[in-house]
């Protein structure tokens, strides 16, 4: 691949990161929060689900970035024996760096009549790229199954309280009266990253809000994400109105007519570009980077985990931080598989929903690649190796799985963190991911990559071809989507000074 272009995807694919996350948010704005400190009433047959539904409806929003109109989503609730069939479909149309990108979900469920689910189906498309999960409550577990066919995938998550899901919130708020000073929470869940959390809602007031030259007398919610606060504002008869999010991210009420209109991702801000962190000077040649401290405002802000952000090849105190290269050991000292004897790389070893390391095709391939090599330093070599140079490096908008990645061999910096990460693992060597920032063109962009065990812990960037990643790789958040949305809460709040670098 020539210099030219891979520089060129190097600019296209660094702030890829941020793009999973975002999609999280986009199918709920006020998905995932904190519980408040003061006490809250719970959600349950005598707060909320009393009133019912009686009849089908059908609502429509208009989704706005940054004051650019970029989709429209359409929600529809019908009564159905013992409770509710609700769906809701979501199109989007945003500019990722300078392309045009096309986005379709679908979420379907049953819940019951206090809104609890039953059963989902969430789907994603995005051109060539399709995803599909299914879930069904069973007492206190969830079985999910992802695939079809003789390539189905079942996994049960515990759940910690009977959930409602994402789609069904819109319509929850229609069940109960409202009342100025309350504070209400509730269960839920998120297909997209199979996380539960207690969402916990405060109507602070009752004011007119003017929307398409109407006026309503509303109520204003709020919730607070990862330390952000969310606004909700909804009418007397509990039909939301305005949904303010991260990011300039906004829906707001519409009717079938005026939704679909007007939609030109051209003229709308480029989604990686929003995100992106401008330090107080460039940053020359970060390739040849031995080690990097810098000075970061807004870290504290968003729930990150200390132990991830000082570890390893990172120490952060004080609002400072100083990131330095890798040694990589002239070998691993093991041989794969790595036998797992005390149990603590059982984590980094087993599959997951989306890093489908026992599937054949992907064991197959990985065995493929590292022939008879078995010490795991240079298996990790030809491993990431492999996927710089085979997949095409292009933008998705979806959610990562590595069994569809190595199928339709593309993907940014996201595909080729989840590929890479299952690789290893199906080869036996412990690896997960890292979310934080990587350096391009004067700024840092929110990016993807891979940490591997082979004798001490490894990063490795299969986008660019590092191994190990270059200093100007700055990690915040370790794990898969569950983890990675929490980095919404610093969305846009980061400001950066290089204090001092120095060079090999």
């Amino acid at each position: 691949m020539a210099l030219q272009v891979k520089g060129k995807f190097f600019f296209h694919l660094v702030g890829a990161g941020i793009v999973a996350g975002w999609l999280v948010m986009m199918t709920l704005l006020i998905l995932r929060v904190q519980v408040p400190s003061r006490p809250t009433a719970a959600w349950s047959q005598e707060t909320g689900g009393s009133a019912g539904i009686d009849a089908a409806g059908r609502e429509w929003k208009e989704i706005f970035l940054k004051d650019k109109k970029v989709g429209y989503a359409v929600s529809l609730i019908k009564p159905v024996d013992g409770g509710y069939f609700i769906q809701e479909e979501i199109f989007l149309r945003l500019n990722l760096m300078g392309l045009g990108s096309s986005l379709y979900t679908v979420t379907q469920c049953k819940a019951d009549r206090s809104f609890f689910l039953e059963n989902f189906i969430f789907s994603i498309s995005s051109g060539i790229v399709q995803f599909r999960l299914s879930g069904k409550r069973e007492g206190n577990s969830l079985i999910i199954e992802s695939g079809s066919g003789k390539e189905k995938r079942t996994q049960t998550v515990s759940l910690q309280k009977v959930p409602v899901i994402g789609a069904t919130v819109p319509h929850l708020f229609k069940s109960r009266k409202l009342t100025v000073g309350e504070t209400f929470s509730f269960p839920i869940f998120d297909p997209s990253t199979m996380s539960q959390r207690d969402m916990a809602v405060r109507v602070l007031d009752k004011e007119p809000l003017r929307i398409n030259r109407l006026t309503y007398d509303a109520f204003r919610l709020e919730t607070e994400v990862f330390g952000r606060v969310l606004t909700v504002w909804v009418d007397e008869d509990g039909s939301v109105l305005k949904e303010e999010g991260f990011m300039g991210l906004t829906t707001v009420k519409s009717s079938a007519a005026r939704a679909p209109e007007n939609l030109d991702e051209k003229g709308t801000a480029d989604l990686y570009e929003i995100t992106a962190v401008s330090p107080d000077r460039a940053l020359p040649d970060p390739n040849r980077l031995s080690g990097l401290k810098i000075e970061i405002c807004g870290l504290e802000n968003g729930g990150l985990e200390k132990s991830v952000l000082s570890g390893g090849r990172q120490e952060y105190r004080d609002g400072r931080l100083f990131v330095r290269k890798e040694k990589l050991p002239s070998a691993a000292g093991y041989s794969v598989p790595y036998m797992d004897e005390d149990g603590r790389m059982k984590e980094f070893l087993q599959p997951e929903w989306n890093i489908e390391s026992d599937e054949r095709e992907i064991r197959d391939k990985a065995f493929e690649i590292v022939g008879e090599k078995r010490d795991a330093l240079t298996a990790a070599k030809l491993l990431t190796e492999w996927v710089y140079r085979h997949l095409q490096k292009k933008p998705v908008l979806s959610l990562p799985s590595a069994l569809e990645t190595l199928r339709t061999g593309m993907g940014d910096c996201n595909e080729h963190a989840t590929l890479l990460t299952a690789f290893l693992r199906a080869v036996g060597i412990p690896a997960r991911l890292s979310i934080g920032l990587a350096y391009s063109r004067e700024r840092f962009f929110y990016h993807a990559w891979t940490e591997a065990y082979v004798g001490e812990w490894v990063s490795m960037d299969a986008t660019l071809n590092q191994m190990p990643a270059d200093p100007a790789h700055i990690k915040l958040i370790e794990g898969n989507l569950e983890k990675q949305v929490e980095i919404a809460g610093i969305v846009g709040q980061l400001k950066m000074k290089i204090l001092d670098f120095q060079y090999e």
